[in-house]
């Protein structure tokens, strides 16, 4: 059970990944909330590193598939996530602010690592921004008022692939903590699985956005 479930996170985390390449270059946008991106890759690529360099099981080769996905997605925020912000917002501004999320995400997860043993950091850290990214998702479709970077496919894997670790870990591993924010997270992506739905059928009520600017009402 434990080890079809952790198959089904990765499966399904994986087509996150792959369809949010897909809408970023087809939208020209990026499709993952940056802060939840680069703790994504700060924590992919340090638990890939660290599983490789030891005794790799399915999750450690899991992790580096979502690490080299994280590439694509990565990019796509590098090219067009200016566009998203006001005019005042300067290419060096852009830069800096890119460099410092990024670089601050890899000090969160090393101090998970400082604070907590492997096992444990790995875990707690992985459902906090897990939960982080489930708030983050419905931020940005009200952000931009609608649907563009974001797709039911994104929606529902995410919630499958949260769903499945939530049972190994605090169901199965009998953890109240993560088998709390598992629950949380299930609220958040169910909600943003409505707010989808809810577009979808009534296009009308959002305000179309053009070029990462608000069009006006």
């Amino acid at each position: 059970m434990v080890t079809f479930l952790t198959a089904l996170s990765g499966i399904s985390w994986t087509v996150v990944y792959l369809e949010a390449i897909r809408l970023g270059f087809t939208q020209r946008t990026y499709a993952l909330p940056v802060a939840a991106l680069a703790l994504n890759i700060a924590w992919e690529s340090i638990y890939a590193v660290r599983g490789l360099s030891g005794d790799p099981g399915l999750q450690t080769y899991i992790n580096l598939v979502w690490a080299l996905a994280d590439v694509g997605i990565l990019y796509t925020y590098v090219r067009y996530g200016r566009r998203e912000l006001p005019s005042f917002v300067t290419p060096a501004m852009f830069v800096s602010w890119a460099v410092g999320v990024f670089a601050a995400a890899y000090v969160v997860q090393w101090a998970f690592l400082a604070e907590f043993d492997s096992f444990a950091a790995t875990r707690y850290s992985a459902f906090l921004q897990n939960l982080l990214m489930s708030g983050l998702f419905i931020a940005m479709f009200v952000g931009r008022r609608g649907l563009r970077g974001q797709s039911m496919t994104i929606a529902i894997a995410k919630w499958i692939g949260t769903a499945a670790p939530t049972v190994v870990f605090g169901v199965i591993g009998r953890s109240a903590f993560i088998l709390t924010l598992g629950i949380l997270c299930f609220v958040f992506d169910v909600a943003y699985l409505a707010l989808l739905a809810w577009a979808r059928t009534h296009p009308h009520a959002l305000v179309a956005g053009v070029g990462g600017r608000l069009a006006p009402a």
